[in-house]
């Protein structure tokens, strides 16, 4: 009888435990939620919703100051755009390798490789754009490397290992019983990975994709380095022109923001921010209509 109520009490307690750890990410989300829109709602009320996100010009030293964000937002999506067309199918495509073409003694040295891409910081990252990509881009495409296709290259390579992970994860997890039924309907190995397999793996990769675009969006330090940073009218938009990001704007420019420039800077995280809503609201759709499938 003892040992009963000591174990309901020690089971109530874990209980709590767990039930306070759930919560402080609950808390931390409805936290950040608070601060960013509260305070972004302060500058888009002063600036006015369509001249923060549809005027391209962002001049906050001017007189008077203009606050437009919307070439940063194209640039976002220029160098996510970048970053997903160079991204995606080399790591799908290394994740079919892996999963269903690579012997293993040679999958023992790849997927620690990939591990570790994932664990380099993004500084090193910028280290490596700024010293090989930039010079690279400039000797054979022209301009002065600082761009939108340097930042796309940077970008693409930092995703690799949540596509390959992820999608590699999916691939190895459809049934054999589909394998099989395709090789007694007389199909190649390949026409059955890429046929069978890969399309039976579509909601692990589409998954992988996502969470790519969520990192590709998010990084700064990487894109800081390589992208130029320059605030380019729309009509000046090129591959290989200079470009800022929503995330460098933010950077570069919160350690000496003040007032209603401060505000637009957490403004534009808010609109990050929402970006950001969005993608995971695209997952979970992906994920539910998965498991009704």
């Amino acid at each position: 009888m003892e040992s009963t109520r000591k174990h309901n009490v020690n089971e109530k307690l874990m209980q709590a435990v767990f039930f306070m750890s759930a919560s402080v990410s609950v808390i931390a989300v409805i936290a950040i939620c608070l601060f960013l829109f509260l305070r972004g709602i302060q500058a888009v009320a002063e600036i006015g919703l369509a001249d923060f996100i549809f005027n391209e010009k962002w001049a906050p030293t001017n007189i008077p100051a203009s606050y437009g964000i919307l070439s940063m937002i194209v640039g976002s999506v220029y160098v996510t755009g970048g970053a997903i067309v160079l991204g995606v199918p080399i790591g799908l495509m290394c994740a079919v390798f892996l999963a269903e073409f690579c012997p293993p003694g040679v999958y023992k040295i790849v997927k620690p490789a990939v591990n570790l891409l994932a664990g380099i910081p993004s500084i090193i990252y910028g280290f490596f754009g700024m010293q090989v990509v930039v010079p690279f881009v400039r000797e054979h495409f022209g301009g002065n490397g600082f761009s939108i296709m340097s930042a796309s290259i940077i970008l693409g390579i930092m995703i690799l290992p949540t596509i390959i992970s992820i999608s590699e994860s999916s691939i190895r997890a459809v049934p054999y019983s589909y394998k099989e039924a395709s090789f007694g309907l007389g199909a190649t190995k390949e026409e059955t990975v890429f046929r069978v397999v890969v399309r039976a793996a579509k909601s692990g990769v589409l998954t992988s994709v996502i969470l790519g675009i969520g990192r590709a969006v998010g990084e700064t330090m990487a894109v800081v380095m390589v992208a130029g940073n320059a605030v380019m009218p729309l009509d000046k938009i090129k591959l290989l022109k200079p470009i800022r990001t929503l995330t460098t704007n933010i950077v570069m420019e919160m350690s000496y923001a003040s007032g209603i420039h401060e505000l637009s800077l957490i403004a534009t995280g808010a609109v990050l921010f929402v970006f950001i809503i969005m993608l995971n609201t695209a997952l979970s759709l992906i994920k539910s209509n998965s498991a009704r499938n």
